[in-house]
């Protein structure tokens, strides 16, 4: 039997080094031995409650420089804890993931309160190198650590009925001061159709940079849906449904007009207030080409034939 490698599909043998991730372009020729896997201290959140030990090394990788991890950590959106680009990371230092629990319902046949231990086995942690593309026009790229969601979805046996899967942030406006002002809709809301739920490149994340997940960045549990706008990978979820029905999504509730549903990276369609045929790639002096579909058209393009993707962006 011949096995065709997936162009996104790397072996063990071209690791890269971590100290050399920020000073080549070509990092894809560097290498360790076959085999090998590293084992790293967690970041240093309060009270985590999942910790990254050994995991597989670049499964999925790019020949790009990596952002470097303190532009990752300390400019991000996450409206809950402000709506500047510093606020997350200096007002989510003392957010407590401890025993944290997601509620699973809807058209399944395992529904339940899971511990996040339940849900995401830390012997299959896997890094996947992805792009993450802002609607905003700006752009990182970024080593995750996580488990496809398709492995979790398996475990929960949706029934036929599933058309779609819907999430939810935490609701705490005591640890979340930003969900004290009436900015969106809280809690914060997003949605996928099944099969793009269900797509190889779709990862349920847990850390990043060999560490587990900044509370800024999304702990303890986001997903990272790497061909959509960023707004699309949800962070800190405690609740997943399966819906037959599209499920409501905070954006396209605050202004369907800007945000769709699908919000597939697209450089032909421009937000109503902005372009989006070029990118600024964070530490990049200048601005780059926007790809279709994040340059991941070739794994996920087939999910939309026939859909006009302007109509539904």
């Amino acid at each position: 039997m011949i096995i065709l490698k997936k162009p996104w599909e790397v072996s063990e043998s071209e690791v890269t080094p971590e100290n050399i991730f920020h000073q080549r372009r070509k990092f894809m020729q560097a290498g360790t031995a076959l085999g090998t896997a590293l084992l790293l201290s967690p970041w240093k959140n309060v009270a985590a409650s999942m910790e990254i030990g050994s995991y597989k090394r670049n499964v999925i990788t790019l020949d790009e420089e990596i952002t470097k991890e303190q532009d990752v950590a300390s400019y991000n959106n996450f409206y809950e804890f402000g709506t500047g680009k510093e606020d997350p990371a200096r007002r989510a230092k003392k957010f407590n993931t401890s025993d944290w629990k997601i509620t699973v319902g809807g058209e399944c046949n395992k529904p339940g309160e899971y511990a996040l231990e339940d849900l995401v086995d830390s012997n299959a942690i896997e890094e996947r190198i992805y792009r993450l593309r802002c609607v905003e026009a700006w752009s990182m790229v970024i080593p995750w650590l996580g488990i496809p969601l398709a492995s979790v979805i398996n475990k929960l046996e949706p029934s036929s009925n599933a058309k779609y899967v819907a999430f939810k942030t935490l609701h705490d406006p005591r640890q979340m001061p930003g969900q004290n002002r009436s900015i969106l809709q809280w809690p914060y809301r997003e949605g996928l159709r099944i099969d793009e739920a269900m797509n190889p490149l779709t990862l349920l994340s847990v850390g990043m940079y060999g560490k587990t997940m900044p509370n800024q960045n999304g702990a303890p549990v986001r997903l990272v849906v790497p061909w959509k706008y960023g707004f699309k990978s949800i962070k800190s979820i405690v609740s997943i449904d399966f819906t037959e029905e599209q499920p409501p999504t905070s954006w396209n509730m605050s202004s369907g007009r800007e945000y769709g549903f699908y919000s597939n990276v697209n450089p032909e369609v421009n937000h109503p207030r902005w372009s989006q045929k070029k990118e600024r790639r964070i530490g990049d002096l200048f601005k780059r080409e926007t790809m279709m579909f994040n340059g991941y058209e070739e794994e996920v393009a087939g999910m939309y034939d026939g859909m006009d993707l302007r109509a539904n962006y």
